[in-house]
């Protein structure tokens, strides 16, 4: 069976605090992960990056985003080219149909974030062409400071036919892979095959959230306004703070 987790942020989201490279590390060293997928706030240009730097690491990444619907959040993976956001919750799911891509529910009715509410996501699915992209559901968000709802979550997402995914929705890389989605097989060509015959399994690997997400995110968070964030130059070499300006100046893509 494989594990992947289908919800990073890296420094190409406002609020992430580590590069493609340290995550790409992480993930390597310390996880049991086989597949992730960058998805970064609204922008594909960290994909870039992971997927020239992936195989070095022995890790293979799925293009995603995380976009801003005007619903509430969705997760868009297989992606080709950006996305806008603001947005309906159909007519984003149709623009990903349009590349071959697949959407899940990222943390739906969570508390303190921009969430899709299960009307809206019923309402969707009533649309054939939604129904067949919109595969899956957060069933799990391990990143959540409001981990309460994750149960209630998990029992709604049962009465719908969607794909039932764990991600990590990690900021820092001690949150990466915290929660994961089980497929049959190892690869990304397995995992979109398992979330689109809904076959995925929900994997709980720690306990995270509540005061911990606080206590951990919030010092790297402080780090990354101030200008610093988490890098290493290559596979060998270890992960330390760096200035976000001295990444900007080693390589063409742009962070905001």
């Amino acid at each position: 069976m494989g594990l992947a987790d289908l919800h990073i942020h890296s420094i190409y989201s406002y609020d992430g605090t580590a590069s493609i490279s340290a995550i790409l590390q992480h993930v390597m060293l310390n996880t049991p992960l086989n597949v992730i997928a960058i998805t970064d706030h609204d922008s594909l240009q960290g994909n870039l990056e992971a997927m020239d730097l992936a195989p070095k690491y022995g890790i293979e990444v799925v293009p995603g985003c995380e976009i801003s619907t005007d619903d509430g959040h969705l997760l868009a993976l297989f992606l080709d080219k950006p996305v806008p956001a603001g947005l309906s919750l159909v007519e984003t799911v149709l623009r990903v149909r349009d590349q071959g891509g697949l959407c899940i529910a990222a943390h739906p009715m969570a508390r303190g974030t921009n969430s899709l509410s299960f009307e809206c996501i019923r309402n969707a699915l009533l649309f054939p062409h939604v129904a067949v992209t919109l595969v899956g559901i957060e069933a799990l968000n391990s990143g959540l400071v409001y981990t309460q709802r994750n149960p209630m979550v998990a029992a709604i997402a049962q009465t719908l036919p969607l794909a039932q995914v764990g991600n990590s929705d990690a900021h820092i890389l001690s949150m990466i892979g915290q929660a994961a989605t089980e497929f049959e097989g190892k690869t990304a060509a397995d995992l979109r095959r398992a979330l689109e015959t809904a076959t995925t399994r929900v994997r709980q690997i720690n306990t995270y959230g509540g005061l911990a997400v606080l206590r951990d995110y919030i010092p790297r968070f402080v780090l990354r306004k101030l200008g610093w964030v988490t890098w290493n130059g290559s596979p060998q070499s270890p992960a330390t703070l760096v200035r976000l300006s001295n990444i900007k100046q080693q390589q063409s893509f742009h962070l905001s």
